[in-house]
């Protein structure tokens, strides 16, 4: 059945886009700031955390990691395929309204399994919120423009990961670790009822070519169409392996740091927040327009911009690393952070245009499915294992050699994977040839 606000909102929806469309994305853009914060203020609290509940390095990266895929799997997909037949915005409202609460439950948390417990409820962020959030973007704003869009869209991401650090640092100096926790998640409540209130959901697929599917179909015809389609299905598994090193510097750079420097965890979360601004921001703007100038020519760059990309920002990263001075440390990280996020505006415009408006909210579920399984769920506990392991060969310097060592794997093989996907795309454009939107 047609969606009623859909259907009061046709004919302004098919009107020029406008200037309201630019709102939507910066509201969005919000919402995945706080869904990035709430989620990695963890990381700067780690080692307050390890402190008071006496936990490995492995137990760490499992809260941080596994927690998020567990929630992924009850909610993300039954969730992504709501977003494809229903109103969206609504989905995203109660998505940032439940993760912010479930933040600050956090700071109530026992011991080991009450904040494992307490951060699956934050992974409903990227669960419900990521597919439905990208699925209206591509309904605000045309192909020509998705690129860009996408690369605002990322810059959530940045934002929120400075944020979750800087925040979430002088928050924890001031009144300790647990009120950052819920301190954290307020702001939350009120971004879920101002999106609830002010966002218009668009016309599904309104952008799309004339022949594209925007009814959903049954589940079944739903996977096949998604899992048969090669070139999602490349750039899902570079996205999986590459997002390996986001969530590797997200997570593990400011334990790192503490163990490396003799700062403050508020002086270290400050300097690191901006550091992660300072690379972020003109990282996926750069990203998106550079992507849209060279998929002009070549629908293939889509592939080949992030496979690039994988491997130059692991010299940087090697760098920092070993670095000894901490504002050395910082400049080659800022450099190592930017040249990795400018890869994410092709990856997230390319699965949106390799894909029928009527599945994007699966397809896009489908990829962080992935990401979060071997992003976090694995990368984060290899690295926290690998440094157990090597603790006592090399002390201190443990965590940053793990941390390296996957970050450059992860770099490889998606590589790889996104010099494969560009090759389904053939060098006539698989994604113009189609006409997705």
């Amino acid at each position: 059945m047609p969606d009623p606000i859909t259907e009061t909102q046709s004919d302004r929806d098919d009107a020029p886009p406008g200037r309201y469309r630019w709102y939507v994305l910066a509201l969005l853009t919000v919402v995945s700031l706080f869904s990035i914060a709430d989620r990695l203020v963890f990381s700067i609290l780690i080692e307050d955390i390890k402190a008071e509940f006496d936990l490995t390095d492995l137990q760490l990266g499992l809260v941080g990691g596994l927690a998020f895929t567990a929630t992924y799997v009850i909610a993300g997909f039954p969730a992504a395929r709501l977003a494809d037949r229903s109103v969206r915005k609504n989905i995203v409202a109660a998505a940032i309204a439940f993760w912010s609460g479930m933040t600050a439950l956090c700071g109530l948390a026992t011991g080991f399994w009450t904040l494992f417990l307490a951060r699956t409820g934050v992974g409903v962020g990227e669960g419900c919120s990521g597919p439905a959030s990208q699925s209206l973007v591509a309904d605000y704003f045309r192909r020509e423009e998705l690129a860009k869009a996408m690369g605002f869209l990322t810059l959530g991401a940045t934002l929120g990961t400075a944020t979750g650090l800087i925040a979430g640092g002088l928050l924890a100096e001031a009144f300790g670790w647990r009120w950052a926790f819920v301190l954290m998640g307020l702001p939350g409540l009120l971004i879920g009822a101002i999106l609830y209130f002010t966002v218009r959901e668009p016309r599904r697929g309104r952008y799309a070519a004339a022949d594209a599917k925007t009814v959903q179909e049954p589940l079944g015809d739903t996977i096949r169409t998604v899992f048969s389609n090669k070139v999602f299905v490349g750039l899902a598994a570079g996205w999986a392996l590459q997002i390996v090193i986001g969530y590797a510097l997200a997570v593990w750079m400011a334990p790192v740091m503490i163990r490396s420097f003799e700062f403050s965890t508020g002086d270290i979360g400050l300097y690191l927040g901006l550091t992660f601004a300072l690379g972020g921001i003109p990282g996926p703007l750069l990203g998106g327009y550079i992507t849209g100038w060279l998929t002009k020519r070549d629908e293939r760059w889509r592939a080949w911009f992030p496979g690039i990309v994988s491997l130059l920002c692991l010299a940087p990263l090697a760098m920092a690393l070993t670095s000894t001075d901490f504002w050395i440390f910082l400049a080659w990280f800022a450099l190592a952070y930017a040249i990795y996020v400018a890869s994410q505006a092709p990856i997230l415009s390319g699965i949106q245009a390799a894909v029928e408006p009527a599945n994007r909210g699966f397809a896009v579920a489908s990829a962080l499915f992935f990401n979060n399984l071997i992003g976090q769920a694995i990368g984060l506990a290899m690295i926290g294992g690998i440094s157990d392991g090597l603790t006592e060969t090399y002390g201190t310097s443990s965590l940053a050699i793990a941390m390296f060592a996957v970050s450059a794997l992860a770099g490889v093989l998606a590589m790889l994977a996104f010099a494969w996907t560009a090759r389904q795309m053939g060098p006539s454009g698989y994604l113009a040839k189609m006409g997705r939107a």
